[in-house]
């Protein structure tokens, strides 16, 4: 069955790509053809010792590959594939990965230990290859380290394929006892310790039980502990990351050890190479996420059912904590700023800070002023620019009152740093640092105002001269722009920027024009800072949307017009026109909104629309996004009118239903079917067969990603609302599709957080769905078709209500329903109605809630429930 590959594995590697190609065209048919021989030809290869390592490590591959994929969909295929194959077939290829693991070429024992991982993760599931874990341990007491160390690797990947319950615990122990010996000090072999201690850090969410028993729970801390001071790096490192894995997991579990701790960080952030103290700080920052999380869920008050007490340990640890923090702000790199993925000890150390005044709020501010007063005026740019990211990092936790204060003293100082400091990085640092400024201290709520009308000119003069700077800072420059213009959202008639109105969007379109608006994000940043002057402006300000409308359109215009690009290039203008859609949108949303500036500005629909539909002619999906959603801002804008741009729309609209891969378009265009059906209810009809026909294929099909689907439901109330009882076609199909999935959203016990919200946002959909067909039946004479549904749906109701974890919004939402099936059934529902659980205690308890809105709901199905039933 297997055949000789070594040939073909080295040519599919050979530089010439004819050579390649046909070499990998082979491969396919033989997979094709035959894929136990494949698989075997495969592995025999992996294992065999005179092979080159070339072909060995790319047979190792192919042969992963054929166990996993990203894709659900896909993996699930190959899972099914892989345990539909002969077991003498599977015996062999393992007992050749097996035996891979004691090769002594490093390339050939590393892939083997992952294959067997995929293998073991689709396997012991299903309770087959039990002896596994077994036949691994006993190979730890081998001799030669190489056979040692890629046992400790395979365990490692194994812990990371395969999900705790899976394995029993006689087995987690026997393996964290093997990782823990691997890692102890008296491994002589670095490359064991280095891979057992791999291993514990995937090996860590199975050890729960061993972390509930003292005894091992000390041994396990104690040899993380000792592996943080090996002389090996990337010991250390491993070792580190161990720990911050454990402040996450375990964080009940550290008040014994976190003095200790602190020590050892404290220490490698000082003295240790870069990756070292990286991962040292990164441990108080999980500490951090965690308390901040403990706090925002029991808002302090930790009763007896809160699950894990808050420890205050960052609180505990600020005296020593923030200076060692405030220290690494100094040791910033020279080109950070240009480089968009850095990240080093200065970023790090200020992320950190960030999180501390997050978590313990008024409390850092003491602590930090005086490293700021000390440093902010220095000669050394790097000491200018520490005291600046100090300053920005402290602004989110600590309460306006501390703040104020602070900020009015400090604001002069940066507005003149970012005029005239000499250095780049104190100017980036300084408009980053306006820019949380006006985060956090300036808009409706803020009640003591720091933008005043004595300071609001100076503020927008040094922000527009800014944004003329290195892209960097210009770049800042236009995030503090940004957040300015949104503290005046809610300000009603009259907003300080008017005056300053034209001059910041003229600003803001020449830096989209610069050479160089590409470095930095520039381009992108100015262009969203736009939208969000646009969206945050008020009426007086209309005249001047109204003139940047034909402006954007004949930039869109210029980027449709065909030239001969590179990839490089289209992509660049990909971007550009997404950019362009998302402003359109902002400005047909703006002038959309009040009846005069609509009126004048409903000359350039039929343009945009044709500029839109040409959009859609280039392969794109971030731009078939943008261009989707301002799609629907304009039917929203246009009403009824929409009408005539259907037959040309509507193709695209079924081509982006269809578009599984890109999921986020397709679900896009979901909620835009939503908006075209508000605009223009019944003339929808002509189209609808299309519409539902696609709906109901994207909702039964498995390789759709599952967070489309909740919005697919709402969408199909969307559609029976706009074309009442013309839905009467399609209840058979979409009822049936509704149950099953209420069905299966309505038990959710054991289900981990991400599932319940998801389970949430699926109910909220089928309750919407519901809501929308009774509403759209109400007074036809049709109405009597729902009857035999009402039964179901208030089942439904009833099991949602005593799972208890339901969400706000799903309870105002089925309230709602409640009240919608008694309006439109009336007395042809009252048995039923008073039979169900709903009717009583659930109303009751949404009739006595905090939250208006689900109050309000409340009420009103109450008074359709009393109307129903006194018929």
């Amino acid at each position: 069955m297997a055949m000789e590959v070594t040939q073909i594995l080295l040519n599919a590697q050979s530089v010439d790509s004819t050579v390649r190609k046909h070499s990998e065209e082979t491969l396919k048919q033989f997979q094709e053809q035959n894929l136990p021989g494949f698989l075997l030809s495969l592995s025999g290869e992996l294992a065999n010792e005179e092979k080159p390592v070339d072909s060995r490590k790319l047979a190792g591959l192919i042969l992963k590959n054929a166990l996993d994929a990203k894709e659900q969909h896909r993996k699930f295929e190959l899972v099914q594939r892989w345990l539909s194959l002969d077991m003498a077939v599977k015996a062999q290829i393992k007992t050749c990965l097996l035996q891979t693991l004691s090769s002594p070429v490093p390339d050939a024992h590393s892939t083997a230990s992952q294959v067997i991982a995929k293998v073991a993760g689709i396997e012991l599931p299903q309770k087959q290859w039990p002896e596994l874990i077994g036949s691994l341990l006993s190979n730890i007491h081998q001799v030669p380290a190489h056979v040692k160390q890629a046992t400790l690797e395979t365990l490692g990947y194994l812990c990371e394929e395969v999900s705790p319950e899976v394995v029993d615990q006689d087995q987690v122990n026997k393996i964290l006892t093997a990782v823990v010996q691997g890692m102890n000090a008296e491994e002589a072999n670095n490359d064991v310790r280095l891979a057992a201690t791999r291993a514990l850090y995937n090996a860590l969410s199975f050890a729960q039980a061993n972390f509930n028993n003292d005894m091992e729970r000390d041994f396990i801390m104690r040899v993380v502990c000792e592996a943080t001071q090996s002389p090996e790096v990337k010991i250390r490192q491993a070792a580190f990351e161990c720990l911050v894995s454990i402040s996450s997991t375990y964080y009940e579990k550290l008040a014994p050890y976190i003095q200790d701790i602190f020590n050892i960080t404290a220490k490698a952030v000082k003295e240790d190479v870069e990756p070292v103290a990286l991962q040292a700080i990164e441990f108080w920052s999980s500490i951090c996420d965690e308390e901040i999380d403990i706090l925002e869920d029991f808002g302090g008050d930790f009763t007896a059912d809160s699950d894990v007490p808050c420890y205050y340990f960052i609180k505990q640890a600020l005296p020593a904590l923030v200076p060692m923090l405030l220290e690494t702000l100094l040791k910033q790199e020279e080109d950070q700023d240009q480089d968009e993925g850095a990240w080093n000890l200065a970023m790090a150390g200020g992320t950190c800070l960030g999180l501390v005044a997050r978590t313990v709020g008024d409390e850092i501010v003491p602590l930090v002023m005086p490293f700021i007063q000390e440093n902010i005026s220095k000669p050394d740019w790097r000491q200018r620019e520490a005291a600046t990211y100090a300053f920005g990092s402290i602004l989110e936790g600590p309460s306006p009152d501390k703040l104020t204060p602070l900020v009015n003293v400090a604001l002069n100082f940066m507005l003149t740093a970012l005029t005239k400091d000499l250095n780049s990085h104190v100017k980036d640092t300084t408009a980053w640092t306006l820019g949380r400024i006006f985060e956090f201290l300036h808009g409706s709520t803020v009640e003591t105002p720091i933008i005043t009308p004595a300071n609001c000119q100076l503020i927008i003069t040094v922000l527009l001269q800014a944004m003329k700077d290195a892209p960097n800072v210009a770049e800042k420059s236009c995030g503090a722009l940004y957040f300015l213009a949104q503290g005046y959202e809610d300000m009603g008639a009259s907003s300080p920027l008017t005056p300053y109105f034209q001059e910041i969007v003229q600003a803001l379109l020449t830096v989209t024009h610069r050479e160089d608006a590409g470095e930095s994000r520039l381009r992108t940043a100015a262009y969203e800072t736009l939208n969000e002057v646009v969206r945050c402006s008020t009426d007086e300000t209309a005249p001047m949307v109204l003139q940047l409308a034909p402006i954007i359109m004949t930039e869109l215009h210029q980027t449709l017009e065909g030239q001969k690009l590179s990839s490089y290039e289209r992509e660049k203008q990909s971007e550009l026109q997404g950019l362009l859609c998302g402003c359109l949108q902002v400005i047909i949303q703006k002038l959309g909104a009040s009846e005069p500036t609509k009126f004048v500005f409903m000359q350039y629909a039929d343009q945009i629309m044709n500029l839109f539909l040409r959009v859609f002619a280039c392969r794109n999906a971030t731009v078939h996004e943008e261009a989707m959603l301002a799609i629907g801002a304009l039917a929203y804008a246009t009403g009824p009118d929409f009408a005539k741009y259907m037959p040309e729309f509507y193709k695209y609209l079924e081509m982006s239903l269809q578009n599984f891969e890109e999921y986020q378009v397709c679900a896009v265009t979901v909620g835009v079917v939503g908006d075209v059906c508000r605009a223009l209810e019944d003339k929808i009809l002509p189209y609808c067969d299309g519409i539902m026909t696609q709906l109901l294929k994207d909702l039964s099909s498995n390789q759709l990603h599952r967070s489309v689907k909740p919005p697919i439901f709402s969408c199909l109330g969307d559609i029976a609302l706009a074309i009442g009882e013309n839905f009467e076609k399609y209840l058979m199909y979409a009822m049936p599709m509704l149950q099953s999935a209420a069905e299966l959203s309505a038990h959710t016990s054991g289900a981990d957080d991400e599932m319940v919200e998801y389970t949430n946002l699926l109910r909220n959909g089928i309750l919407e769905a519901y809501s929308g067909i009774f509403q759209g039946f109400k007074n036809s004479p049709k109405t009597q078709l729902l009857i035999p549904y009402a039964p179901h749906i208030l089942q439904f109701l009833d099991s949602i209500y005593m799972e208890k974890d339901m969400d706000d919004v799903v309870m105002k939402t089925a309230i709602g329903v409640l009240g919608d099936l008694a309006d439109t059934l009336g007395s042809n529902a009252s048995s039923l109605i008073q039979q169900s659980l709903s009717s009583k205690e659930f109303l009751n308890e949404c009739l006595s809630s905090d939250d208006h809105l689900i109050k309000e709901s409340a009420e009103w199905a109450k008074l359709a429930i009393t109307r129903a039933i006194s018929v």
